[in-house]
C-alpha cells in the first residue's frame, strides 16, 4: 500500500491536517500516516510538511527531533507538500528572529509591514492576516502547476500568518494573494508544492489540494 507521512516534529496543527489527508485519501487506496520517526518519513511514497508557531521553534524542534534528514530526503526524492509555516521553511532565511531556514527554494520570509494602511472599506489591515482571502494561480506562461487540477483560480482560502514568503526566483511563485499589496501565496518547484494558506481550513477546495496532492507525479 502506497504511503503519505504528516510530519510530527512536535510544532504544527497535525490532528487536523491529519484528518483532511485521511478524508482526501478515502477510497485512494492510499494509507495516512501520523509520522513521528524519521523511519515512517523514509518508507513514505510522498510526504506533508506542516508548520504552526514561530519560525525558529518550528526549526529548532525539526532538528531535535530528529526529523531534519528525512525531511531533506524526502525533498530530494518524492512529493513533498509544505503547509503554512512548513512553505516558509522551505526558504532560505526568514526575517522572524534572524532564522536560517532549509534553503530547498531561494528566498526570503518577511513580515508583513503595513502600518497607516487601510483597506478598501477604510478599516486598518491587522497583521497577523487572519481570515479567508483569494489565491490567484500564477502560471508564468508555464500553465497552473498541477495541484492546483480543477480548483478555481481567485478561490478563497483560510489564511493565518504574520510573515510571508519573497522566493527569489518568480516562477517559483505559483499563487499570490492580496493583503495591503500582492504577495506569494504558494510555491513550487521540481517536486515540491506549498501554500501559506490552510488547505485543512478552507473546505472543500482545500481538500481538493490535498486530493491533487496525493496524485500528482512531477
Amino acid at each position: 500500500m502506497k504511503k503519505i507521512a504528516v510530519v510530527d516534529y512536535g510544532m504544527g496543527n497535525l490532528r487536523s491536517v491529519t484528518q483532511a489527508v485521511v478524508h482526501a485519501a478515502q477510497g485512494s487506496g492510499i494509507e495516512v500516516v501520523w509520522a513521528r520517526t524519521p523511519q515512517e518519513v523514509m518508507d513514505a511514497e510522498r510526504v506533508v510538511l506542516p508548520g504552526q508557531g514561530g519560525m525558529r521553534d518550528c526549526m529548532r524542534e525539526l532538528h531535535d527531533s530528529g526529523m531534519y534528514a528525512a525531511v531533506m530526503h524526502a525533498a530530494a526524492h518524492k512529493p513533498l507538500m509544505g503547509v503554512c509555516v512548513g512553505m516558509q521553511m522551505l526558504l532560505d532565511h526568514s526575517a522572524e528572529l534572524d532564522t536560517p531556514c532549509l534553503g530547498l527554494i531561494h528566498g526570503e520570509v518577511v513580515k508583513f509591514e503595513l502600518a497607516g494602511q487601510l483597506q478598501p472599506d477604510g478599516s486598518r489591515y491587522k497583521v497577523p492576516q487572519m481570515g479567508w482571502n483569494q489565491v490567484y494561480q500564477a502560471d508564468h506562461g508555464l500553465g497552473r502547476h498541477p495541484v492546483w487540477g480543477d480548483v478555481p483560480d481567485g478561490n478563497y482560502f483560510y489564511f493565518v500568518h504574520s510573515f510571508y514568503a519573497r522566493p527569489s526566483d518568480a516562477r517559483h511563485s505559483v499563487g499570490e494573494t492580496d493583503y495591503g499589496a500582492r504577495f506569494t501565496s504558494a510555491i513550487a518547484r521540481d517536486n515540491i508544492f506549498a501554500t501559506q494558506f490552510h488547505p485543512e481550513k478552507s473546505a472543500a477546495h482545500g481538500l481538493a489540494l490535498y486530493r491533487n496532492f496525493l496524485h500528482w507525479n512531477p
